[in-house]
């Protein structure tokens, strides 16, 4: 009997600097997802949103790609731990993004990551179920009344190891607040991330930051101009 394959759909596969949340300067593999119907009208990776088979491609021309594009390759766990060894990568944190990496089982290619001495993080809207190993760290930017209508999961929340949410005005400052309590969520470090840089959207953010002990997530990759 054939054992299936776990393989998973990817729109990138690189080594750069974690500019977000907690791990912020950490050297990184980012492993971008393709696939998400959330709907996000500021989401910088709409190219990941529709899995188009047609745009399906080799792996040597999806890691070749020189800007965003929707071509995406299908790898398995296997592929993906040979591909960051062919490239030479020399990071050992692995971020698990999209698109949005939740709507698959992540739980055999974290676990097979961590076998080979990496540690990893996922990035996630938290309208799926978030299926990774234990020690994976789970980065949850709860997407509230986006246009998929997809709800936030109690499940997600109290799996967070952080909450990562994008702000620019005062609703999305309400917004979180009334998803904290719903969820009852009083421990979690909070990070506010100001959508697009905008000087307006930062400021609300150090102000809201101050007045309620969160933390700023300033998108430091967007200020160095790397990926």
């Amino acid at each position: 009997m054939k054992v299936k394959t776990t393989c998973y759909k990817i729109n990138e596969l690189f080594e750069t600097i974690q500019g977000e949340g907690s791990f912020t300067g950490q050297p990184s593999i980012f492993i971008r997802l393709q696939g998400c119907p959330v709907g996000c009208s500021w989401c910088d990776t709409k190219h990941t949103w529709e899995i188009d088979p047609q745009l399906q491609v080799a792996s040597d021309v999806m890691l070749g790609k020189t800007q965003e594009s929707d071509y995406w390759s299908e790898l398995s766990i296997e592929q993906i731990l040979e591909t960051i060894t062919t490239e030479g990568y020399q990071a050992k944190h692995i971020v698990l993004t999209g698109g949005e990496p939740c709507m698959v089982d992540l739980k055999p290619l974290c676990e097979a990551l961590e076998q080979a001495g990496f540690s990893c993080q996922v990035e996630t809207s938290g309208t799926f179920e978030i299926r990774v190993s234990d020690n994976c760290w789970v980065t949850v930017s709860p997407k509230v009344n986006m246009r998929g209508g997809y709800e936030i999961l109690t499940s997600a929340m109290s799996r967070a190891n952080e909450i990562k949410h994008p702000v620019a005005t005062e609703q999305h400052v309400d917004e979180l607040k009334a998803l904290l309590a719903e969820h009852q969520i009083t421990t979690t470090p909070v990070y506010l991330q100001p959508i697009s840089q905008k000087p307006r959207a930062t400021e609300l953010a150090i102000k809201t930051c101050i007045e309620n002990n969160w933390r700023l997530s300033v998108q430091v990759h967007k200020y160095l101009g790397i990926e």
